[in-house]
């Protein structure tokens, strides 16, 4: 068996609706000012997004660093227009998350936690500097960036592939000489860190391993490494990825799932095999993309619409539900140019907003939240896939 049924739920029968979708898309904007706090305490966390944290959540994973970018992201896009003031929040946000970081505790987490991108103190500062040009705010991403080089974490969520995106971005959003060396000095330094058979090696949570997916692994780093590289070295960095993918694929009938990490088995130490962005064949799908053996591109998209849309308990998220699965079906679009995967991604995006509307009140943040799954629909809108932070910040 390649995934865990239990999980996945029938898929809506509602047609696409562009009128419909952007409306959805304000109501979640509208939905997300109303619930805005203020500037100390911003949007309440869900437990799953809160746990073991100190509250109100401040990154830019799970917490009001993602949101305030999404709203901006929406807004410059045309989408919807925010009623609050995101450069003052910003500002806010900065200073909290600096005097009160919401860190997990009782976890293992690498010695240099605060230049983590996704939960560390890099991806608020990162949103702050964004929303108000800080120059302030830079100078400390550089002095991040450069101190997360030593991480041996070797993953985006809280190593030195999601700091190279970071310093990929400042330097083409400040064109400062010194973000350009500091991009080649941190992706030097990755490339480095990749053993002989082209794999890296997690050190996180207290557990070595060689993953596979997007956040803690071998595609994540690929998509943050590759665009850094040239020539040569970019072409043997994605011809030793394909050819890894391909060795850890787990191919019946014609679909396929890949394992978190470089073992021969689907199934999870809690039983489950799972199919989503964070871990299994969406995940790979959607960022190794432009680069995947086509077959196996299209047997790993395959599964996932068979499968059908996660149920409530993954929900319509990007991280772990609908919205994940279908960047997928968006990344197939762009590579193949097939009109069937973008169908496909906009009843995805249509199931997604009904599972939004469905719970009892919203959820705040970009990777699990509801301004992640508005992102998508936009995406759906547009034909083309805009994964946060992996694509682009």
């Amino acid at each position: 068996m390649l995934y865990s049924p239990d999980n996945f739920t029938p898929l809506t029968d509602t047609a696409w609706d562009e009128a419909r979708v952007r409306d959805a898309i304000r109501a979640i904007v509208v939905d997300i000012d109303a619930a805005c706090r203020g500037p100390r305490l911003l949007w309440k966390a869900d437990p799953w997004d809160g746990w073991r944290s100190t509250r109100p959540m401040k990154n830019l994973y799970v917490g009001a660093a993602g949101v305030l970018w999404g709203l901006d992201r929406l807004r410059s896009r045309g989408y919807a227009e925010t009623e609050l003031d995101l450069s003052t929040l910003a500002a806010g946000l900065a200073e909290l998350s600096q005097a009160r970081p919401d860190f997990m505790k009782g976890v293992e987490l690498p010695d240099e936690r605060e230049s983590s991108l996704a939960c560390g103190r890099a991806g608020t500062a990162y949103v702050a500097w964004k929303l108000t040009r800080d120059q302030t705010l830079e100078d400390e991403l550089h002095a991040r960036v450069d101190a997360n080089l030593a991480n041996d974490a070797d993953e985006m969520m809280w190593g030195t592939p999601g700091t190279l995106l970071l310093a990929s971005t400042m330097a083409t959003e400040t064109g400062a000489e010194r973000w350009h060396v500091l991009r080649g000095k941190t992706a030097e330094t990755l490339l480095r860190r990749r053993d002989g058979a082209g794999w890296w090696e997690q050190h996180l949570y207290g557990e070595h391993y060689r993953g596979t997916g997007p956040w803690h692994g071998l595609v994540g780093n690929v998509a943050a490494l590759a665009p850094a590289l040239e020539g040569a070295e970019r072409t043997r960095l994605l011809a030793d990825t394909e050819w890894l993918l391909e060795q850890t694929a787990v191919v019946e009938d014609g679909l396929a799932n890949w394992p978190f990490s470089n073992r021969p088995r689907l199934v999870s130490p809690d039983g489950e095999i799972r199919l989503q962005f964070c871990c299994g064949a969406p995940g790979i799908v959607a960022t190794a993309a432009t680069y995947l053996r086509r077959e196996l591109l299209l047997a790993g998209a395959e599964l996932a619409w068979r499968a059908g849309p996660p149920g409530m308990e993954k929900g319509p998220c990007i991280c772990h539900g609908t919205a994940g699965t279908g960047h997928a079906f968006l990344k197939v679009l762009e590579r193949t140019g097939d009109e069937r995967w973008l169908d496909r991604a906009r009843r995805f995006a249509m199931h997604a907003l009904e599972q939004v509307r469905r719970r009892e009140h919203g959820r705040y943040s970009l990777f699990t939240g509801d301004v992640g799954v508005a992102l998508f629909a936009a995406d759906c809108v547009e034909g083309r896939s805009e994964i946060p932070l992996f694509d682009m910040l």
